[in-house]
């Protein structure tokens, strides 16, 4: 197992421009990252939950993200544009976690897929009976199957902020309805096919959140960040599935449980940090993480 990555390094011909939860963003050594064609896209081994990022970092995530994302990229390439230029063509020294990226202008929200019904989806439900705007029937439970899945946005918030789940109207009234109807079916065909292919590797894909740029060439809306990670879906094992309960989780669910729990001593909403993670939650997370590359990708980590 490596060393966790955690900090940005100096890249030759690269500035550092922005830092991010999990990733850092370079640009071409003087130019702005507001304009820039090209980006470098670095996936540390940083991890966070509840708006906080949490010590120590987990080995080799960076390297797993980045992987999942490349493979969920080629499966999804003929749905719609993804913003990946290059793989290899990067600094060796971040070699196998950092992407040569299109440069696009992000739009502000996040927009997620949901095919069960668990998280903040779950809340929502049991305190209004309805999820992004979308009414569901009565007499759902913990991790109940959703068809057709539901495509339930959120904001986008900044540093020191929360997201907010808002409706697929309010989001229309923010962003304009024929932007947000596109976002929509893009969100459900990408979670559509990544559903399909996970099944057929024994996961169930319970929910993920996806992001979408403008082209800084041809202004056509573009996937994103990062696709289909452990950090940014929900994934299931099919054989221990069952409807009523908390599922066991191949993703960050496992350290979001951790923290939740008498074991860490510590209070979602508290105002003091987190616990630093115990070298078993670190271990296991790591774990959870090479299985859902392994199962997914069909290769060794």
């Amino acid at each position: 197992m490596s060393t966790a990555l955690i900090e940005a390094p100096e890249l030759e011909g690269w500035d550092h421009a922005v830092t991010g939860k999990v990733r850092e963003l370079y640009v071409p050594a003087g130019e702005d990252v507001s304009t820039a064609q090209e980006v470098l896209v670095l996936a540390t081994d940083r991890i966070s939950a509840y708006d906080h990022s949490l010590q120590p970092g987990i080995p080799d995530k960076g390297r797993l993200l980045t992987g999942i994302s490349l493979f969920w990229f080629e499966q999804l390439a003929d749905l719609l544009p993804h913003h990946v230029l290059s793989a290899t063509d990067v600094p060796e020294q971040v070699a196998g976690r950092a992407l040569r990226c299109r440069g696009l202008d992000m739009v502000p929200l996040e927009c997620i897929a949901r095919g069960y019904l668990t998280g903040s989806g779950l809340a929502d439900y049991r305190a209004g009976g309805s999820v992004g705007g979308h009414v569901l029937p009565a007499g759902l439970r913990e991790a109940s199957r959703l068809d057709p899945a539901i495509f339930t946005p959120s904001t986008k918030a900044g540093p020191g902020e929360h997201d907010e789940n808002i409706t697929v109207a309010e989001a229309g009234d923010r962003l304009g309805e024929e932007l947000v109807a596109e976002l929509g079916s893009l969100t459900l065909a990408v979670y559509e096919r990544a559903r399909s292919l996970a099944a057929e590797r024994g996961i169930l894909l319970a929910d993920t959140k996806l992001e979408f740029g403008r082209s800084r060439t041809d202004g056509a809306l573009t996937l994103g960040d990062e696709v289909l990670t452990p950090d940014s879906s929900r994934f299931w094992s099919a054989e221990s599935y069952r409807e009523g309960a908390a599922q066991p989780s191949l993703d960050k669910q496992y350290v979001r449980d951790w923290l939740t729990s008498r074991a860490s001593g510590w209070h979602k909403g508290s105002s003091t940090p987190p616990p630093e993670l115990p070298a078993e939650v670190v271990e296991q997370t790591r774990a959870r993480y090479v299985e859902a590359y392994e199962r997914l990708t069909g290769t060794s980590f």
